[in-house]
């Protein structure tokens, strides 16, 4: 008699998991919080597990993974397609990370992300006001989208670009971040990759002779001890930064709003006190992370509880699930509440070296754009169903079909 082999404890692909994955992490939480899955990985999903592993300062590089069944897989996904070896700081150690990070900060600073308050207020206010005019929107289309992209955009001070196809391949791109099971989806992952490269490498070159005080220009002249960013360097920079510039805000923008439209009581309290609004995208960040998970690459064996993580593994780190863990954030761990004290202790921005540069950039859009949209409609209301993007790290609604309001409790 042949014993059927049972199914993981953790299973992206399953029904319904990019929809909703917490039921998915609280099972694991219980059952095994450092668990080992049968394709060769391993996932970490406690609040004290995944904030260490995140500062713990493993590797980031593929090139550490040990020979096994995770990359087996991999490579079989790849089959013969040449990879670029063109990567940003995002897939670099130390030191090589350190002076990417460090000159990538010198162009993006606190004060140059407060200084652009103003502007993001008056890109939210315009495309708050087309939308009133059409009054039943799809807010992804009309706002959560269309908002980071330019603010972005003009941080970087890129010339005007198709946003449509950009939009389309980084949307492809990003599949990178997460399990790939299918080999025409790698094939389109690497195909959307050097498109995207070649629309940088334009930029750049544009960049070089019409330079201003801007971002990429910045990047361009960037320099520490005599060294700068060689031309690939600046294409992978270019690159995450347009891509980590958009990706993750539009799902921060678009989620936190649902979130608050399937909470009518967390919105009425930030309606009432709108001085909760720095608080309350904290909140948004852990209910519902822009990014779901994180990993790293063990170096040496490690020993986590009662496991031992090998050297040379894959192990990611769920921030989503973290988010939600009830030994860290207490019973209400599930439930949105918008004046939880400790909210901005989540890990949605990663720790450590790694640490979202971007952070603050995606805090001001997401406060501006929630207190502007909230206040100025109302009867703001769902009116349709949400659609999720499928992915399963940079999760997201695709689709927010709202209706807008000025008139409390009555929906166009």
């Amino acid at each position: 008699m042949t014993v059927a082999p049972s199914a993981p404890l953790f299973d992206p692909f399953a029904p319904g998991f990019t929809d909703d994955p917490y039921p998915q992490y609280a099972a694991l939480r219980d059952a095994a919080p450092v668990y080992e899955h049968p394709l060769g990985f391993w996932l970490l999903t406690g609040y004290d597990d995944v904030s260490w592993l995140l500062r713990a300062g493993l590797s980031v590089e593929d090139g550490n993974l040990a020979d096994g069944p995770f990359t087996q897989l991999r490579d079989q996904m790849r089959g013969d397609q040449m990879i670029s070896d063109r990567v940003s700081m995002l897939d670099r150690d130390p030191p090589d990370h350190t002076r990417m990070r460090r000159l990538v900060s010198k162009a993006f600073t606190p004060r140059a992300i407060q200084a652009l308050q103003p502007r993001i207020a008056a890109l939210v206010d315009a495309m708050l006001d087309a939308a009133e005019q059409q009054q039943q929107v799809d807010l992804v289309e009309s706002l959560a989208f269309p908002l980071p992209f330019a603010v972005i955009a003009e941080m970087l001070g890129t010339p005007p670009a198709d946003q449509d196809r950009i939009r389309q391949l980084t949307g492809t791109v990003v599949r990178s971040l997460e399990p790939v099971n299918d080999p025409a989806m790698f094939a389109a992952i690497i195909a959307a990759d050097a498109e995207l490269a070649e629309i940088a490498a334009d930029m750049i070159a544009w960049k070089r002779a019409n330079p201003a005080d801007d971002l990429l220009t910045a990047l361009i002249q960037a320099e520490d001890d005599g060294d700068v960013l060689d031309d690939d360097e600046l294409i992978a920079q270019t690159l995450l930064l347009y891509i980590a510039g958009h990706e993750t805000t539009v799902n921060l923008i678009a989620g936190g709003t649902l979130a608050l439209l399937r909470h009518p009581h967390q919105l009425a309290v930030l309606r009432a006190s709108p001085a909760l609004a720095d608080n309350a995208v904290e909140e948004l960040l852990r209910y519902d992370s822009p990014v779901q998970a994180s990993r790293r690459i063990t170096l040496e064996p490690v020993k986590i509880g009662d496991a031992e993580i090998p050297a040379g593994a894959f192990v990611l780190a769920s921030l989503a699930s973290a988010n939600r863990d009830e030994r860290f954030w207490g019973a209400d761990a599930s439930q949105l509440k918008i004046t939880r004290e400790n909210a901005r202790q989540h890990v949605s921005f990663g720790a450590g070296p790694h640490h979202c540069l971007g952070a603050s950039l995606a805090r001001l859009e997401a406060t501006i754009a929630l207190q502007r949209l909230t206040s100025r409609f109302p009867g703001l209301a769902l009116d349709g169903d949400v659609t999720w993007n499928g992915r399963i790290n940079l999760r997201g609604p695709a689709h927010l079909p709202v209706s807008l309001s000025k008139q409390p409790g009555h929906a166009n």
